[in-house]
């Protein structure tokens, strides 16, 4: 049976125009961009043989092009096209959080560090420099490191935080294990960053680490 011939509230993109993407399955979401199956298996059966291969919907996104290019039903041609829908979601997030917009929505905050964090293979440590209305002054990468961590140093994130006049930061940094709990040392760092920051009024909104699934989220954790 062909996804033409399922009922029309199961198939993927008449049940994403009804309820919404939210509603999708990884596999339903993939389905969708692969457009087509192969021979004997419908696009969805073909995304869930595929999301099984790579492990995960973040392993396939996150594969290189010669892995991606040999796997069944995928190629160079759908290989851009996937690189194509990243650049165009990261962009997307870019606008929205542009220099001068307040952050209204911690949806989109989360949505925005997750795009520029989570396709790293090495962890990498980034601020979201605020006003004291908290707009958007930049957002900059600070540190990088190994798989296992990145060395933060307090003094120059402070001292980046008063070269952009910022009146509060929002941390990010990624874990490429996928795991968001934090570490102990994630704890402790930032608090010496909060410490810091405090001397010079510059508060520390949150501190979001970025992995698999929803990032986790200092603040709403109450750790913050």
């Amino acid at each position: 049976m062909t996804i033409k011939d399922w009922p029309a509230e199961d198939r993927p993109r008449e049940k994403l125009l009804q309820r919404g993407s939210g509603a999708l399955t990884d596999a339903e979401l993939l389905a969708i961009f692969l457009r087509t199956g192969t021979h004997g298996k419908s696009a969805v059966d073909l995304a869930r043989e595929l999301l099984s291969s790579f492990g995960s919907l973040k392993a396939l996104l996150e594969a290189d092009q010669q892995r991606f290019c040999l796997a069944n039903g995928l190629g160079s041609a759908k290989y851009s096209q996937l690189q194509a829908v990243l650049e165009m979601a990261r962009r997307h997030f870019k606008e929205v959080l542009q220099r001068g917009n307040a952050l209204t929505s911690p949806e989109i905050t989360r949505a925005y560090l997750s795009a520029q964090l989570r396709g790293y293979n090495y962890e990498v440590f980034a601020c979201l420099f605020l006003d004291n209305q908290h707009r958007v002054i930049q957002f900059e990468e600070l540190f990088r490191g190994t798989i296992d961590g990145a060395s933060v140093y307090p003094r120059e994130v402070a001292k980046q935080a008063l070269q952009h006049n910022a009146a509060a930061v929002i941390f990010a940094h990624n874990h490429p294990s996928g795991i968001c709990e934090p570490s102990q040392a994630d704890r402790h760092i930032t608090d010496k960053l909060k410490q810091a920051l405090a001397l010079f009024d510059i508060r520390v909104l949150d501190h979001f680490i970025i992995g698999d699934g929803e990032p986790y989220s200092f603040a709403e954790h109450g750790v913050l």
